[in-house]
């Protein structure tokens, strides 16, 4: 099982001609859901409101197939988002956070987490910044057994964080522990603004044994593991809005690495027991990467974080 950690919110959706829409959104709740889509075993533990927006994001997360066990309710209002997109359909966020509901995941959730064995753990986004919900995740990356495969995606959202030196030190204790880490060409200016990004990108990859994942957009897909680095073009396909699509690749690498390693096609991770040392194979990680790129091309062509089946993966090969 993988379970995914973090928050849960509405995305208030604003178009050029200012069209508002609300669609259930947040980089862990996203990234469950690609999961779950494209048939991972896959449970959300995070916090969600008894509200409007509450309710609806349970019936997705659970019509999508990922577990609610370790879902905590709250009668605090869904945390907001809004997502202004630009004529080419990138979006700028800002974050109404204040007494919201996925801030306050506090540790008393984590014996059952810990106790249901989960294979991997996906960390990241506003769960690295809100209180107490960033210092659970602390603390549940902390206590997890070393044959746990950590996948980091730091999505850091600047707008949001009070304190960028204690963001950055808890991103620095997790990169320790850390096995896969998703990073954008944004969240490297964000971690070391004094360095240019490639740089920046050796820093992370020098920070522990992760193999790094560094996004930019329509760029090519920059895969350093250790010394080695390894480029993955990124396919040109028409755009509705990016809402989502960072969530959507790493969701697809992070089912792609565990299925293969369970015996699936391709053999990415070789065996269960290679669930982790089997990342320092670059070629590998590649191989489950372009499963990523896949999943986020399909993704970038629908209006809002809407992830595709796995029907519809295989569809488009």
């Amino acid at each position: 099982m993988i379970v995914v950690a973090g928050e849960s919110l509405v995305d208030l959706i604003v178009d050029p001609a200012m069209r508002l829409t609300a669609i259930p959104g947040g980089g862990p709740f996203n990234t469950a859901r690609t999961l779950g889509r494209l048939g991972s075993d896959v449970a959300f533990l995070g916090r969600i409101s008894s509200d409007r927006f509450g309710t609806d994001a349970r019936s997705r997360l659970a019509a999508d197939g990922v577990r609610l066990d370790h879902v905590q309710a709250t009668d605090d209002p869904t945390t907001l988002a809004v997502a202004e997109l630009d004529e080419a359909g990138l979006a700028t966020y800002r974050f109404y956070v204040r007494g919201t509901a996925s801030a306050g995941l506090a540790e008393s959730a984590l014996p059952a987490v810990l106790a249901a064995c989960p294979t991997a753990i996906h960390v990241g986004t506003l769960g690295l910044v809100l209180e107490p919900l960033a210092s659970t995740i602390d603390a549940l990356v902390a206590r997890l057994d070393e044959t746990v495969l950590v996948m980091l995606d730091v999505n850091a959202r600047p707008t949001a964080t009070v304190e960028p030196q204690a963001y950055r030190a808890r991103v620095a204790r997790l990169l320790a522990r850390a096995d896969v880490v998703k990073v954008s060409v944004e969240d490297l200016a964000f971690l070391h603004p004094d360095l240019d990004p490639a740089a920046a990108l050796a820093r992370v990859a020098a920070s522990g044994r992760a193999a790094v994942l560094r996004t930019d957009g329509s760029q090519p897909l920059a895969i350093a593991v250790g010394d080695e680095r390894l480029d993955l073009a990124v396919p040109s396909v028409p755009v509705v809005d990016t809402v989502g699509a960072g969530d959507a690749f790493g969701g697809g690498f992070l089912h792609a690495w565990v299925r293969d390693a369970d015996g699936g096609d391709d053999a990415a991770g070789g065996s269960r027991d290679g669930l982790r040392g089997g990342l320092r194979d670059i070629e590998a990680v590649a191989r489950a990467a372009a499963v990523g790129i896949r999943v986020a091309a399909l993704t970038v062509g629908r209006a809002g974080a809407e992830p595709p089946f796995a029907s519809e993966l295989e569809a488009a090969r």
